[in-house]
């Protein structure tokens, strides 16, 4: 089963580094609350994003395996 949920350390994984990888959330943050999320995701404490964000983003669809 994939992540649906992606944080910092699982786009550290895919192999970029610190400064794309918060890059990457603050920009799907931006995206989540250009949808209308902004009461949750209007806080730049928030480190987990939903996958379609960080898709839009990239303009792909990482696929991290879930560790049970």
């Amino acid at each position: 089963m994939y992540k649906q949920i992606i944080t910092k350390k699982d786009l550290i994984s895919l192999g970029y580094s610190d400064y794309q990888s918060k890059e990457i959330i603050r920009q799907a943050r931006q995206y989540m609350i250009e949808l209308g999320h902004g009461d949750f995701y209007d806080n730049r404490k928030v480190t987990t994003i939903p996958l379609k964000a960080v898709s839009k983003i990239l303009g792909f669809e990482p696929q991290i395996l879930e560790v049970k």
